[in-house]
């Protein structure tokens, strides 16, 4: 199932929903606080980032319990966010956030995935895996796929029902989601029950959306891509490998997907071309294009009302898949 969304816009007429206008107005005066940002160490600009989106990742929907462990073999951190204090396990959507591999963390992103937990009604496992050029592909996967082990294997101990668990992701996460899947495929083991996949980044080949939405005016910068893909890649020969570049990989037998595309966002190609790989390799894909939205658009969702539509719309597919019987 696929949603269009297209809509013509008069000339010179922003094509970028009011809402998310300000989401990005906001976002970049907190940023333009720090005039060394551009030049910064990575870890000083890593400290900026997590202070300019903590309002953003603050409010919302309260959790009944959100304890922090290490988790699997690889000892990762990460938060189990509860929605309600019940004795019953509850379905699990393991999440990996964005920031091209490079940036953020579950701190920043902890009201998205506290929202998902209230509106789906499951426990959301927040995944902070390490970061590049640090950690370099492909050490979020490896991370990503023992998270989901450990889930497998000792959620019952955390009240988690071992055997309804998706992955998901927005941008770098949707793709180390994708990528997450197919490992598990790759070595036999069974896949997840669901891939919610939020304006993923599938490939390093550029297209036209990288042009026709790139600059200040949206979110995501194309220079600003190919510096993530040059942070997380060992070098050329990683552009080969599949569990780097999905848009590459036999996708045969993946899980059922849910994909949040942003129209005003360079990956929206990416994310089109996806989809119709997935749907050509015998996936179920639900696609929705949300019109005037860029890139990390769900973060605006204290103040947008098409933010919380998207958000509002991947709970409602992902409760049959995770909360039947």
């Amino acid at each position: 199932m696929s949603s269009a969304s297209e809509q013509p816009h008069a000339a010179g007429q922003d094509d970028v929903d009011p809402e998310i206008r300000v989401f990005l107005q906001r976002m970049n005066a907190g940023y333009a606080a720090f005039p060394d940002f551009a030049s910064a160490s990575l870890a000083e600009a890593r400290r900026i980032a997590e202070q300019v989106r903590a309002p953003w990742a603050s409010g919302g929907p309260e959790m009944a319990a959100s304890p922090e462990l290490r988790i699997g073999a690889l000892q990762t951190r990460a938060r189990i966010l509860r929605p309600h204090a019940d004795d019953g396990p509850l379905p699990s959507l393991v999440y990996l956030h964005g920031g091209g591999w490079t940036m953020f963390s579950i701190d920043t992103h902890d009201r998205l995935m506290r929202e998902y937990a209230a509106r789906a009604g499951v426990a959301v496992v927040a995944v902070d895996y390490s970061l590049s050029p640090e950690a370099r592909f492909p050490r979020a996967i490896e991370e990503t796929v023992d998270a989901i082990e450990w889930v497998r294997q000792h959620g019952a101990t955390h009240g988690l029902d071992t055997s309804r668990i998706a992955v998901g992701g927005d941008s770098a996460g949707a793709n180390l989601a994708i990528a997450s899947q197919l490992r598990l495929r790759d070595l036999g083991r069974p896949m997840l029950s669901a891939m919610l996949l939020n304006y993923g980044v599938y490939s390093d080949r550029p297209t036209a959306s990288w042009t026709r939405y790139d600059g200040p005016s949206y979110m995501l910068e194309a220079d600003e891509m190919r510096r993530f893909w040059n942070n997380y890649l060992r070098g050329d020969a990683d552009r080969n490998d599949p569990l780097a570049i999905p848009m590459r990989a036999d996708l045969r037998g993946l899980p059922p997907a849910f994909m949040a595309v942003a129209e005003c966002d360079i990956l929206a190609d990416g994310n089109h071309a996806m989809a119709e790989a997935l749907r050509s390799a015998g996936v179920d894909v639900e696609s929705h294009t949300y019109a005037g939205a860029t890139h990390s658009f769900l973060e605006a969702m204290s103040i947008s009302r098409l933010s919380n539509r998207a958000l509002d719309d991947a709970a409602r597919w992902l409760k049959p898949r995770l909360l039947a019987a």
